[in-house]
């Protein structure tokens, strides 16, 4: 496993640092007094060291998806060998089923546990998605292969599915806010403000994640955002066909191909604070990585849990990731 490594800054930030703007990096050319943007600084970085959003998603050279679902039983013994496994569920449900070798740890100790880590990382929860936001911080802390249990331990055996089970649903079906129509034109938004007093880039986004692994998971329901889609800035993380197949949420956005940070496509996100930014897909679990991505680049954003399948569960546009259709939960050993 490698782990970035930031560099210490220490002695080197004189008192003058702590007068600089605290949204600001600070700028060590005393011939240029003008400082740069943390945002910039952290931004750049990322870039340099491949940690755009498709890099997040897919991993080193496109070969390590941010999630891998439960082996074939046959496959088993391969897969349990393979991965150091972090499930971050309660005590409880752990104790009444978890998958062998599994170590129970406080999503809050996700980057602290990961640096014992002698394996692969895979991070377990009920759904996926709150694992699939903690690998997208791992990604970015320099755990690059780490992934998600995709579906959670819902996935897993059918005595574990309950919370995927119970959460399916079509209250977009008919409603007034979910529309077929083509997407709003994108606008372009200023960068995120990015508080750090660190004039290195790695260094203000290991804090960045760091803080998002200490503020949790940030989500919001289908069911309140479908009442009042003018109260957020939506964001579809849908291909084209499917936005218009499916539907969506009525003013969504469609940022998908082009939201990047080496071609400025996040511009298209609405940096203000008072728009709270909720992204959505299919199951959670990727829009569950987008908002952690984004939440460490500085929005204030948050993952409409479920996705489509809990709000037009019975559309006939599926073709892959329906729970309960193609995906079910296989029948896999739970240890008591």
């Amino acid at each position: 496993m490698k782990k970035l490594k930031f560099l210490l800054i220490g002695f080197l930030l004189v008192p003058a640092l702590f007068l600089s703007s605290c949204d600001r990096g600070v700028d060590i050319d005393p011939e240029n007094p003008i400082a740069t943007p943390a945002f910039t600084l952290m931004k750049d970085y990322m870039i340099a060291n491949e940690l755009d959003i498709d890099n997040i998603i897919s991993g080193p050279g496109g070969t390590v998806k941010f999630v891998t679902g439960a082996p074939a039983e046959a496959d088993l013994a391969a897969f349990l060998a393979k991965y150091y496994i972090l499930d971050i569920r309660s005590g409880d449900a752990f104790t009444a089923g978890h998958i062998e070798g599994a170590k129970n740890i406080a999503f809050s100790d996700i980057l602290t546990e990961a640096a014992s880590a002698s394996k692969q990382i895979l991070v377990v929860c009920y759904t996926g998605q709150t694992a699939c936001y903690g690998v997208s911080l791992l990604r970015l802390y320099g755990y690059d292969t780490a992934q998600a249990l995709k579906w959670g331990m819902s996935g897993w055996n059918p005595e574990t599915a309950g919370p995927w089970n119970t959460n399916i649903g079509n209250i977009a079906e008919n409603n007034t806010n979910w529309t077929f129509s083509s997407p709003p034109a994108n606008n372009v938004y200023n960068d995120p403000t990015v508080q750090s007093i660190s004039a290195d880039g790695g260094e203000i986004l290991q804090q960045r994640v760091e803080d998002a692994v200490a503020n949790g998971f940030k989500t919001a329901s289908n069911t309140d955002v479908l009442a009042s889609p003018a109260n957020y800035f939506v964001n579809n993380y849908f291909s084209e066909p499917d936005f218009m197949g499916f539907g969506h949420i009525s003013n969504a956005f469609r940022i998908k191909e082009d939201l990047l940070l080496k071609t400025d496509g996040y511009k298209a996100l609405d940096s203000d604070a008072s728009a709270q930014m909720v992204s959505y897909c299919y199951t959670g679990q990727t829009s569950a990585v987008l908002t952690a991505w984004l939440q460490v680049l500085g929005y204030d954003a948050y993952s409409i849990t479920f996705g489509v399948n809990g709000m037009y569960h019975s559309s006939s546009q599926w073709t892959s990731n329906q729970w309960g259709v193609d995906s079910v939960p296989k029948n896999l050993p739970l240890v008591r």
